[in-house]
């Protein structure tokens, strides 16, 4: 089976939503009810994200120019943070909604064709959240990743609206339906929240998780200990814009060591950290070992 590209993947995602969103007003329709217009609100936000998402991820491909001489790939982390601020709207609106349905609330019917046409558009969310979430990972897309995230929640809102319709219908509590449809609007407002922080963090240059700063140091260590020209690495630094790495650090040499010799050295520390995190950037900065720091040391060879 062929490998999707970011970029299928985000026109897929566009497409479909597209599909989604006209099952979840037909479910409503079918319905009247408050709590499956929240849930049809929320493919508006969909699609809309996914074309967002669409547009992020081909801009983010352009190759470095001179005006942008370390790529475009933090605009995904812009799409991200709009998808955020949509899902957070859509909260809002949805909240509206709901708040008229709390003082005018009427019968629920056609509960039975409605459900089937809802559970097939959250099916359909379903699979697509998973090929989001793949390839998103797979590519390092902060943007089809985000998508991938609001989909998974989409589905599980979707399938807590059914039951909560199909338990308005069996009790007769009309006022249910506005009130589950304000529940719908809380967990979507925790989502929203949730992708602008990490959206943000990505715009802010955090460094690595911390899992993956434990790996790069041991792979530091490693490699140092075979090379008797290095020192020490100290001011140990990442962050990632995208699909891209950043990591800088000073590598600590012998004063008479050769420039060619020194150069050769980074090569190979930036060639093994390549291997290890795809699409990384290395700049190693050379100092001499009266350079040496005796404090916050990531690995040191021969002594303190």
């Amino acid at each position: 089976m062929p490998t999707l590209s970011a970029n299928r993947a985000a026109l897929l995602a566009f497409s479909l939503g597209l599909l989604v969103l006209a099952l979840k007003l037909l479910a409503y329709g079918l319905t009247g009810s408050v709590a499956l217009l929240s849930d049809a609100l929320e493919s508006v936000i969909n699609v809309v994200t996914a074309l967002v998402a669409l547009i992020a991820v081909r801009l983010a491909q352009r190759p470095a120019d001179t005006t942008h001489p370390y790529g475009h790939s933090k605009i995904e982390y812009l799409s991200a943070v709009l998808e955020g601020v949509l899902i957070v709207l859509a909260a809002l609106l949805i909240i509206q909604q709901a708040s008229v349905g709390l003082v005018r609330s009427g019968e629920v019917d056609g509960v039975g064709l409605a459900a089937l046409v809802s559970l097939g558009a959250s099916a359909v969310n379903a699979a697509l959240a998973a090929l989001l979430t793949r390839v998103g990972r797979r590519e390092r897309s902060p943007a089809l990743t985000a998508d991938g995230a609001h989909l998974w929640a989409d589905v599980v809102t979707s399938l807590g609206v059914l039951a909560g319709v199909g338990l308005v219908q069996w009790t007769g509590w009309w006022l249910l339906d506005p009130l589950l449809a304000l529940l719908v609007a809380l967990n979507i407002l925790r989502l929203g929240g949730k992708l602008l922080r990490d959206s943000v963090g990505g715009l802010l240059d955090e460094s690595l998780p911390e899992a993956q700063q434990q790996r790069l140091q041991h792979l530091l260590n490693q490699h140092l200990h075979r090379e008797a020209a290095a020192l020490e690495v100290h001011d140990l630094r990442t962050r990632r814009a995208g699909r891209q790495t950043f990591v800088t650090f000073h590598l600590i040499v012998p004063g008479d060591l050769p420039v060619r010799d020194a150069h050769a050295l980074c090569d190979r520390l930036e060639s093994a950290i390549a291997q290890d995190l795809s699409g990384s950037f290395t700049t190693i900065h050379v100092e001499p070992e009266e350079k040496t720091k005796r404090k916050g040391l990531v690995t040191r060879i021969g002594g303190t």
